[in-house]
């Protein structure tokens, strides 16, 4: 295992080692309340005297590649680490029901470690996605067990994941349904049909209605993606109390670092877990650096400020932890690292960019102008490109194809005299007249280069309805879109460009238009639509500029 540890040290840019003679003691049976053994590989560094103990939780399996750039690397800094594998996973015991057992498993977990001679005291937790939404289940009701807590690229709460701005996630969620059933079907029958899973997910995401989407994509209906179509309200009891941990994140005692990415599609909620903690008169840290959900950069960087998190709350040795408590990436021409004491920083003002008739874009609040009109078509969908993904493809790219299709407005700032530097949330409101009741507006910031090269800098999509929006005397609705939060400067030269349209497939699920359920609507009707920018129903995006001085 040398050769893969210096592999992993290298790609992840890890810290020195302290050893590489580990023991690995696999196959532990950790008994739960309800009688099934979960499985866990545990993870020694011989000659590091009293080890803390590190918690992983994962549904991923206990081999290969959380062994490589996991396990291994934080015990060869000397910690002794449980892997942990889920209900239903990994050999572990009973049915895998994402979300809906980590707490108690997770305090059960607990109970066994505590009773073993070889646990030093409060035991730490670390990991990404999934693990980290494993490290907020248990976390309030563990209290002072957990030393501390490293959750990255996660939150407490995967709903608004699911349906982001009321859309369902589709892409994200049927892909992650897919590679979890490939990862547990060892069968020769189950690694051929993997051979083919690309091309049966793409053909998935077109299909219609889409509670057959799952047989198209792994050859089976899946329950949970079942359970997921159906649990589209915000206080569905599919998520409530068992899978939805936001409530108690200001309850949890121990020391939290948190670190996500730009174009990650947990970022909003991680921020929300942040501010949660805040509200709490906790002192977290938070790292966002220029990441997608899957960057090996971002993982690296997630365990190197871990290693400095989990000395500090074991020794009391703060020598490694910088002095505020906030660092961004700042994206873009001439951006960088930056320290700061909060999140959202001081010295920022949101300011509104209107948009204006002739595709412009201007600080100034728009003159009379007729409205512009575009036809979504769901079923030639508007398509994403780059974004929040949690798979390949995501971060920023060219957006110049998309922005010519007929289906997508485009406004465009002026050159700029001078850099401007958004930070923080962002927001739009969009003056919408439809002919459909139920529809969506996407809305995307991009920083287009002298040489026209547009990249998208951060977006958001808000699915609409007549109980939600209901639309004024002169059928114009006010549509406020949450978009992405971001840290950029656009540089001179550089023109800040917004779009708008009504779709972003298959990231977001198309919406037909005509308000029938989302796992049954077959029918597909195309929406006439109108975006206002005159005095009385201006439309803009609230960009949070930092202010200098």
């Amino acid at each position: 295992m040398a050769l893969s540890s210096r592999i992993a040290d290298r790609v992840l840019s890890l810290p020195p080692a302290l050893t590489r003679d580990v023991e690995v003691t696999r196959g532990l049976r950790v008994p739960m309340r309800d009688g099934i053994d979960l499985i866990a590989d545990l993870y020694t560094p011989r000659r590091v005297p009293d080890p803390p103990t590190v918690l992983v939780r994962t549904p991923y399996g206990r081999s290969g590649v959380l062994a490589a750039v996991l396990s291994r690397p934080l015990a060869e800094r000397g910690h002794r680490v449980l892997l942990q594998a889920c209900r239903g996973t990994g050999g572990s015991g009973g049915e895998f029901d994402p979300y809906g057992r980590e707490r108690d498993d997770g305090l059960d977990t607990l109970d066994w470690i505590e009773r073993h001679s070889w646990s030093t005291g409060p035991v730490l937790v670390f990991g990404p996605s999934y693990l980290g939404y494993a490290q907020w289940a248990m976390a309030a009701d563990a209290g002072d067990r957990l030393a501390a807590l490293a959750p990255s690229f996660t939150a407490s709460q995967f709903r608004d994941q699911t349906y982001l701005g009321g859309s369902y996630t589709l892409r994200g969620c049927l892909s992650w349904t897919a590679m979890l059933l490939r990862q547990r079907d060892r069968t020769l029958r189950g690694r051929l049909r993997a051979l083919t899973a690309g091309r049966r997910l793409a053909a998935a995401f077109d299909r219609l209605p889409l509670a057959e989407a799952d047989v198209t994509a792994t050859g089976r209906r899946v329950e949970w993606f079942q359970r997921w179509l159906a649990a589209g309200e915000q206080g569905d009891p599919y998520w409530l109390p068992d899978r939805d941990h936001r409530a108690r994140v200001g309850e949890v005692s121990a020391p939290v670092t948190l670190v996500g990415g730009w174009h990650d599609l947990f970022l909003a909620s991680q921020l929300d877990d942040y501010m949660a903690l805040r509200a709490a008169g906790l002192r977290p840290h938070l790292t966002i650096g220029p990441w997608t959900h899957s960057s090996p950069a971002g993982f690296g960087a997630a365990l190197t400020e871990a290693l400095a998190w989990f000395r500090a709350a074991v020794t009391g040795d703060r020598g490694g932890l910088r002095e505020l408590p906030v660092r961004l990436y700042v994206q873009g021409d001439g951006g960088g690292w930056r320290d700061l004491p909060e999140w959202p920083p001081p010295g920022v003002a949101p300011r509104p960019w209107h948009l204006h008739a002739g595709g412009r874009l201007a600080p100034e609040p728009p003159d009379a102008s007729s409205p512009d009109r575009y036809r979504y078509d769901p079923a030639d969908p508007t398509p994403g490109v780059g974004g929040p993904l949690l798979g390949p493809g995501a971060g920023p790219k060219d957006n110049r194809a998309l922005e010519a299709r007929p289906d997508v407005l485009v406004y465009t700032g002026e050159p700029l005299a001078a850099p401007v530097e958004v930070i923080g949330p962002v927001e739009a409101d969009i003056r919408l007249r439809s002919s459909r009741a139920h529809t969506d507006v996407f809305v995307r910031v991009c920083d287009v280069a002298p040489g026209g090269r547009s990249l998208n800098v951060c977006d958001g999509l808000q699915r609409v309805d007549p109980e939600r929006f209901p639309a004024g005397p002169d059928g114009v609705r006010t549509v406020r879109v949450r978009l992405w939060p971001t840290a950029h400067r656009f540089g001179t030269g550089h023109r800040i460009r917004v779009q708008v349209s009504s779709g972003c497939h298959p990231r977001f699920a198309r919406n037909p238009g005509t308000g029938e359920p989302l796992a049954t609507a077959v029918r597909l009707a195309a929406a006439e639509q109108e975006v206002f920018h005159d005095p009385d129903h201006p439309s803009a995006v609230m960009l949070p500029l930092v202010i200098p001085g």
